[in-house]
């Protein structure tokens, strides 16, 4: 693939709300405090793995060469019965887990829910103050920084939005997933606590944002100079487990914020493929593919998610493949579909969460074991 240009910004960053502003600030203050026993950590591990530069200059490549990244399923039901692409299309805007009522985690974001108790603690309460609605909570992605051609975090969907490096100044940050209570938090200009729990990680397990590396890989890595108008894709990150979490405060437009939409390649001659290239033409930003997921129906891996994932498999496969075809993401969206329109359908398998739960858990597999997609 020819790399593509990402089209340039036209429009000013969203006023945030004094609720989003606290967000910001509360985690700000928390990684100012905990930034000098950060930087002697990062210098630590960077002088114990032999590397010549210093502190800053990784916290400088983060802030030029990082990318956020929001997974997403573009063919998901909403409550209203529309895709996810089709109310992207429509509304133009990327919507919370609040706003929606979907996710591909937890279905806790409501006011007294985990979610919300996971944020209160995250952002200081800054969200559970009179007046704050649904809209004005966080958006869920990840930070890129070995541009992962699937995106920093794969587990929570198939495509994924990349959003411009402005965006950045509004996002705050966590080393694993906030659901975990993370204590590494850091904002793009107060980074260090969140790079050194990073580099620890790296050293302690020789796997960096689910890649295998060491400290010294990883730090090649975020130092290479990025073009950001070329795309490359290499291998998949794979990183079910293994990322920076990132949390975007304010509204995020479609045509302002977002650079690319990087999609599988499964739903290349779909309606779904369709409405997606639809989606960018409208709102003016790059279409990309990534090279995808598939696997034969019995090789899916039963110990990875559990024992109830291959009949699982095998009934998807059975009732919505064609003879021969591989397990993908378009597949398991087909079923997940059927699953919230056809109840009766899978009644035997217990509760549709379970069920809906369980092609999450299949979804983890492929993404785990699943080879590229033949194109």
């Amino acid at each position: 693939m020819r790399p593509t240009t990402e089209p340039a910004a036209t429009h000013a960053a969203p006023a945030l709300t004094p609720a989003q502003r606290a967000a910001l600030a509360h985690v700000r203050e928390t990684a100012l405090r905990e930034r000098p026993a950060a930087l002697a950590a990062i210098a630590r591990a960077l002088a114990g793995s032999g590397v010549a530069h210093g502190p800053e200059h990784l916290i400088a490549a983060v802030g030029a060469n990082g990318r956020l990244t929001l997974n997403f399923h573009p063919d998901r039901l909403l409550a209203d019965g529309r895709t996810v692409a089709d109310a992207l299309t429509a509304e133009g805007v990327y919507r919370s887990q609040f706003e929606t009522g979907i996710s591909n985690g937890g279905l806790t974001a409501f006011p007294g829910g985990d979610r919300d108790r996971w944020e209160e603690t995250l952002f200081g309460g800054a969200y559970q103050t009179a007046g704050v609605r649904p809209a004005d909570r966080p958006k869920y992605g990840g930070l890129n920084l070995l541009d992962h051609p699937d995106g920093a975090c794969p587990r929570f969907g198939s495509c994924h939005l990349r959003l411009r490096p402005q965006v950045l100044a509004r996002a705050t940050f966590c080393f694993g997933d906030s659901h975990l209570g993370p204590r590494d938090l850091g904002t793009v200009d107060v980074f260090e606590p969140v790079l050194a729990a990073l580099l620890a990680a790296t050293d302690g397990t020789g796997v960096s944002l689910g890649v295998p590396g060491d400290v010294v890989t990883l730090t090649r890595a975020l130092l290479r100079r990025r073009e950001d108008a070329a795309w490359a894709p290499g291998a998949a990150g794979r990183a079910l487990d293994d990322y920076i979490e990132a949390q975007v405060h304010g509204e995020l437009s479609l045509a302002r914020d977002v650079a690319a939409m990087v999609v599988d390649p499964s739903f290349r001659g779909t309606e779904t493929g369709a409405t997606l290239a639809a989606l960018a033409r409208r709102h003016g930003f790059a279409l990309r593919w990534h090279a995808g997921f598939a696997l034969p129906v019995d090789r899916i891996d039963a110990e990875f998610r559990g024992p109830a994932i291959p009949p699982l498999a095998a009934r998807v496969h059975a009732e919505f493949a064609r003879p021969g075809e591989l397990i993908d993401a378009a597949l398991i969206g087909r079923a997940a579909v059927s699953v919230v329109t056809e109840p009766s359908r899978w009644a035997d398998r217990g509760p549709t969460e379970v069920t809906l739960q369980h092609l999450k858990q299949l979804w983890h597999v492929l993404v785990r074991f699943g080879a590229p997609r033949a194109t």
